[in-house]
């Protein structure tokens, strides 16, 4: 390894702005930039307005300051070859190469994987065509969820009450084009019963290290009532994740599925994001992403004790070693501060008011940010601030973070007031 890293962090939420906080407290950081940041990342590395999905740019920008190793956040640059054309230039990226990531690209794809693989998930099929589509729902003795299979920000998956409204979303989806080209194919599957968790690895091949399991909060309003969203809170670790579900879930779903990927010949380095329904019949996978999660991976970045950045390094270059992991013994949450009106059309361009300083162990984390001409940090998205917290237990965690969250303030702010309820009624008993 060299002694110091050229490092680029791709994307511009809240999820790169962790990544980036934890590599520039790397000794074996030299310059680090992102692309194409934020109001926050911004005053923490230097920042390159390039656009995630112009492959070109990115290249031309490593050769231009010599950058050693790329660092990608979102899954976008990922499915469209990213690693792959950084690999072919020689330059060390985490991040799935084109097949690895049709894992999240699509839900077809990642449905078959699993299935031609034994890895336990719930029933389902794809389809292309309505009518057919339709009859499985009608057909079928169980409720049903409705997935787009392509990219669709988090926001292609549909719960239906009934199977009235499951025909309704597969009809908006393969003959409404409701997501545009990423419903041209749709995943029909059996709605799972009981509770996720999210499930963090960082992968080399077939090393791994998994990180804290995590819990996010997809829905807007308190109770998990509303609409979806990509996520307003979180905390790790989420003790749903016992070790008897930990055990289950490497036995039999982790290990096949890295053998699988072996098998089929993909070379799998960075993150793999598997979501699992925790059932009555054990662990299932909901879904794989090929990126660390948001807001999961605030949570998950200041919890990892040893240097992050040589972590990530040694995995893009097949050199992991699991046991040079080590995790803090302590509690992370994080909670989310969106803009009036998300996850609808939402306001932008509210001054953002700061504290002067964080207290320790507290993290304000940039998701929709930017500067205005005055230098201000205003409000440029629908997920704005993730105000994260450490602490020697979840409840103290909590009371940093919304501590801190009370000392911020924007025209029309909105955040949960109940962020790990689950494992707080859990605690109580």
């Amino acid at each position: 390894m060299k002694d110091k890293l050229n490092v680029l962090v791709i994307g511009s939420g809240g999820r790169e702005h962790a990544i980036v906080k934890a590599v520039v407290n790397s000794p074996l950081a030299a310059k680090v930039f992102c692309a194409p940041s934020n109001g926050g990342i911004s005053q923490d590395c230097q920042s390159a307005d390039i656009p995630v999905s112009d492959l070109d740019k990115i290249l031309d920008f490593c050769k231009a300051e010599k950058i050693d190793f790329v660092i990608c956040g979102p899954e976008v640059p990922l499915s469209l070859g990213l690693a792959d054309l950084l690999r072919k230039n020689n330059i060390a990226v985490y991040g799935p190469n084109k097949d690895g990531a049709q894992l999240e690209a699509s839900k077809a794809f990642s449905k078959a994987f699993m299935q031609r693989n034994n890895i336990p998930t719930a029933i389902g099929k794809n389809f292309t065509d309505f009518e057919s589509a339709k009859s499985y729902i009608e057909s079928v003795p169980f409720n049903v969820v409705v997935k787009a299979s392509g990219l669709a920000a988090g926001k292609g998956v549909i719960i239906p009450e009934n199977k009235d409204e499951a025909i309704s979303a597969a009809k908006d989806m393969l003959l409404n084009k409701s997501f545009g080209e990423s419903s041209a194919e749709i995943v029909v599957e059996e709605k799972m019963e009981g509770e996720e968790a999210s499930i963090m690895l960082i992968v080399s091949g077939k090393n791994y290290i998994m990180l804290p399991p995590s819990q996010d909060h997809k829905r807007i309003g308190e109770g998990d009532k509303g609409l979806n969203t990509g996520g307003m809170g979180a905390y790790a670790p989420a003790a749903v994740v016992t070790k008897e579900v930990e055990a289950d879930v490497r036995q039999n779903i982790i290990q096949p599925t890295l053998n699988a990927l072996a098998a089929e010949g993909i070379d799998y380095r960075g993150t793999l994001y598997v979501g699992i329904m925790i059932t009555k019949q054990g662990a299932k996978v909901v879904e794989y992403n090929v990126r660390f999660g948001d807001p999961e991976c605030q949570v998950l970045m200041p919890l990892i004790k040893s240097d992050a950045l040589e972590i990530l390094f040694d995995a893009a270059c097949g050199n992991l070693d699991p046991s040079k992991c080590e995790i803090k013994d302590e509690f992370a949450a994080t909670v989310v501060m969106t803009s009036k009106g998300y996850p609808n059309a939402y306001e932008k361009g509210k001054v953002i008011s700061f504290p002067d300083k964080c207290p320790k162990d507290a993290y304000i984390i940039h998701s929709g940010t930017k500067r205005n001409a005055e230098g201000k940090i205003i409000t440029s998205g629908g997920r704005v601030l993730s105000i994260t917290a450490t602490g020697n237990t979840l409840e103290n965690a909590l009371k940093k973070a919304y501590s801190l969250v009370s000392e911020i303030s924007f025209e029309g702010a909105y955040y949960r007031k109940d962020i790990a309820h689950r494992q707080l009624a859990r605690n109580k008993k």
